[in-house]
Order: C-alpha cells, then structure tokens, then sequence
C-alpha cells in the first residue's frame, strides 16, 4: 500500500505551523454560543492562526465564555438576537471588509448556508459552492481530500466540474503542494452505461484534457481500492500517475462522501478538516464531533488558502 503509519509529525501540524507563519486572518465567527465552537475559535486565535470578530448574542457569549474559561477580552463582538441574525449580521461583515473568513460556530450548517448562498446579499461567485474535507489519515502517506460530502446532493456534470475546481484551487494555493492527483470515484474502474458515475468520471477527464478542469491531472472512473491503493491498481492492470496514490478524492453524489468520510474518520481514526469554497471567501464548516486538533486545523487550511488568494489578488492603479 502507498502508505505509512509512523509519520511524525502529523499532516495536521505541519498545517496548523503552516499557517502560525503568516499573519492571523480576520475571522467572522457566526453564533459561538457554546463550549466547542467557541473554544475553537479562541484556541485558533491563541495560536496566532485567527483573528476572530464573534457574532452573535453578546450575553450568551460572554456567559458561555465566563463559564468555561475562556478569555474573549481581546475579540470584538457584534450583537445579534439568534442565529439567523447572527449568519445574516456574518455575511454583512464579509461584505464590508471586516474578515477574510466565515466560521460556523453553534448553529446549524442549513441555517449558516442559507445565509451564504443567498441569491440577495449572499456570498455567491459565477463558481458552484462546495465543501472539502482535508483529512488526516494516519495510514495513508497523503493528506487525502474528499469531495463533495456535505453541500451537493446531486450534482451534475458542470456542478462536478466545479466541486472538483474548487479542490484543486484549494490543494494548489493552501501549500498542499501543485498539480494534485485527483481520483473520480465509482464502484468500478471501468466505463459502463449501467453505472451512470462511470461515464461522469470519463467526461470529467476529457473535460481535463480540453482545459476546462485545470491544475490537477485526473484520472477516472476508479474505484476507491485501485484510487488509493498502489497494488490493488496493478492487480487490475490500471497504468495512471494517480491510481494507487491519489490526493482529491471526488465522490459520485454527498450520500457515498459522507459515508466515505465517516468511515475513514471512525474504521481508519481519520481527522477531517471542513472547508467550503466557491464563495467570496472561505467557509470553515466544523461539527459538534470534531476534535480540537481538527478544528485548528480547518482554521488553518482556510488561513492558508486566504493568505495566498490575498497574495495574488490583482492591485488596482491609483
């Protein structure tokens, strides 16, 4: 197997170092009204990852701070009633230019989401909005990406076109490295009319070829064994720089990414980092079920990524 267990560091800390080397980025943190999203969001401050603007009802963030002993005295807080004035007042501050970032604090995703992807006053680009989970498996030499697991149900071929854009742009410019090994998953690694993904999966590749997928090399359909696993692609006789060892993992549908993603962060003891992208900025999308070390780590991967589109933003002459 392309694998190796005794990495040390972990992939996730030479992120979150990563991202302690370049200056904190202005963080709009929506509704932290409970330990976890708000000990995530002070921690990754502390660690000079962040610079957070806390949203939401002023009281109940500064009790819930007092109660669990965390110190908030340097952050800003913007008062709102409840959690869809606090995405609403979010998006706002992104609007305006006071962050550089959105972080999901105790409300739920739908109701940040909606916020987001607002036709009005919502944070939408001409790209599909998508989620990627960065994951750290401690049995696999990569830091695997798995896409789309949490915001497109169905998506089409042009929505795929998107989702797999956003993971290379996001691979490319967090550091990961260049030109990521992107494999388009099926249940077979063979084109088949019975299995529509199979079909998807090729179109995709030769949408590669004709430069409207660029900055990845893919290959596809294949199935996850012969995607990850270097002598299950010779067994099946499959010849490709990306079998065996890829980095982007691109799902069928979000019913098979979820899936695929809990059982690597449960059979395999995987941390998952959550971002979405194809937004105005970056969205650090994080669960209730996250560890600390894989909430700093999606502060840090959203960090980098806004780092470095902040480096190559184009500057308008005077």
């Amino acid at each position: 197997m392309s694998a190796d267990a005794t990495q040390t560091p972990s992939k996730y800390d030479r992120l979150i170092a990563a991202a302690r080397a370049v200056p904190p980025t202005p963080t709009v943190v929506v509704h932290p009204c409970d330990e976890t999203s708000l000990r995530g969001a002070v921690e990754s401050a502390q660690a000079g990852i962040i610079r957070p603007i806390l949203v939401g009802p002023e009281k109940k963030i500064r009790e819930t701070a007092a109660k669990h002993g965390l110190d908030i005295a340097p952050f800003e807080i913007v008062d709102a009633a409840h959690s869809d004035e606090s995405a609403a007042r979010g998006v706002e501050l992104i609007h305006v230019g006071k962050g550089e970032l959105l972080m999901k604090g105790s409300l739920h995703t739908d109701e940040l989401m909606r916020a987001v992807t607002a036709k009005v006053g919502g944070l939408r680009t001409d790209r599909r909005i998508s989620h990627v989970f960065v994951m750290d498996v401690p049995a696999y030499a990569e830091t695997i990406f798995v896409t789309d697991a949490a915001i497109n149900i169905f998506p089409d071929l042009d929505a795929k076109r998107d989702i797999i854009q956003n993971a290379i742009d996001l691979y490319n410019q967090a550091g990961f490295g260049t030109s990521p090994r992107v494999a388009i998953l099926s249940a077979v690694e063979t084109v088949t009319s019975k299995i529509p993904s199979t079909i998807e999966a090729a179109a995709l590749c030769k949408m590669a070829d004709r430069g409207q997928i660029t900055g990845g090399l893919l290959d596809g359909p294949l199935a996850f064994d012969n995607a990850i696993d270097m002598e299950a692609a010779r067994i099946k006789g499959i010849k490709s720089e990306v079998a065996g060892r890829a980095q982007i993992l691109v799902v069928p549908n979000l019913e098979a990414g979820n899936m695929l993603a809990k059982n690597l962060a449960y059979f395999a003891k995987a941390d998952g980092a959550g971002i979405v992208l194809g937004a105005r900025v970056p969205v650090v999308l994080t669960s209730r079920a996250d560890s600390a070390r894989a909430r700093m780590a999606s502060c840090a991967v959203a960090a980098l990524y806004a780092h470095a589109r902040r480096q190559h933003a184009p500057t308008i002459a005077a």
